[in-house]
C-alpha cells in the first residue's frame, strides 16, 4: 500500500523565496524546499486497485490554472504549536477544485476529509516550542511582498510512513486545462 496525498506543487523560484524564513525558532524541523507543497487532498493508505481509481477519477477533473498567493506566515496548534505555515490565500478557483477532488474520492469510497480545507503550505514542523518564541519568530518573519504563481497542474504524491511524510514521491500529475479532454502526465514510478 502507498500513502497518497493530492498537492499542488511549489515552484522551485517560490519555495527558493520560502527559505529566507527558515531558522530561528527553538524546536523546528524544516521541510525540504523540495518537499514544499499545498495539500488540497489527503488519501491515506491506498492499495494498487484504489490507486488506478483515483487516477482515473483525477483525470476527469478539468479547472483551468490557478493563481496562488502566499501572502503571511502562520501557525497550527495554538497554545502547543505544531507547525509554521505559508498561508495561501483562499480564492473561489482554489475552493472549488478542492471540492471537485473531494467529491471525486468520496465517489471512490474513500473516507471524507474531516478537517476544514486551510490552504498552506508547511514550512516546518515545530516540537517543544513555546507559543512566545513563535509569536517572536512570526513578528520578525513576515512576508512583506505577497508570493505569486501560476499552479499548472496538480498531482499525486507519495510518502513514507514517518513523522513529517517526506520525501514525497510524485505519482502522477494532472494539467490544469479548463477544456478537459488530457491525459495524465506520469510520473517515474507506477
Amino acid at each position: 500500500m502507498a500513502r497518497l496525498f493530492v498537492a499542488l506543487e511549489i515552484p522551485a523560484e517560490v519555495a527558493s523565496r520560502l527559505t529566507l524564513h527558515r531558522g530561528g525558532i527553538a524546536g523546528a524541523r524544516w521541510i525540504e524546499p523540495a518537499d514544499y507543497h499545498l495539500t488540497l487532498r489527503f488519501l491515506g493508505d491506498v492499495d494498487r486497485h484504489m490507486a488506478r481509481d483515483v487516477d482515473a477519477a483525477l483525470s476527469d477533473i478539468a479547472a483551468a490554472p490557478l493563481t496562488v498567493t502566499l501572502d503571511q506566515l502562520g501557525s497550527f496548534g495554538g497554545d502547543k504549536p505544531r507547525a509554521v505555515f505559508a498561508r495561501v490565500q483562499p480564492t473561489p478557483q482554489l475552493s472549488e477544485l478542492q471540492a471537485d477532488l473531494e467529491r471525486a474520492m468520496r465517489r471512490l469510497g474513500l473516507p471524507p476529509e474531516t478537517r476544514r480545507f486551510t490552504p498552506h503550505v508547511t514550512l516546518a514542523r515545530l516540537r517543544e516550542t513555546s507559543p512566545l518564541d513563535l509569536a517572536d519568530y512570526l513578528a520578525r518573519h513576515p512576508i512583506v511582498q505577497p508570493i505569486v504563481f501560476t499552479a499548472r497542474r496538480f498531482a499525486v504524491f507519495s510518502s513514507r510512513d514517518s513523522i513529517g511524510g517526506g520525501p514525497y514521491l510524485l505519482e502522477a500529475a494532472y494539467p490544469l486545462d479548463p477544456f478537459g479532454g488530457f491525459a495524465p502526465m506520469r510520473a517515474r514510478r507506477r
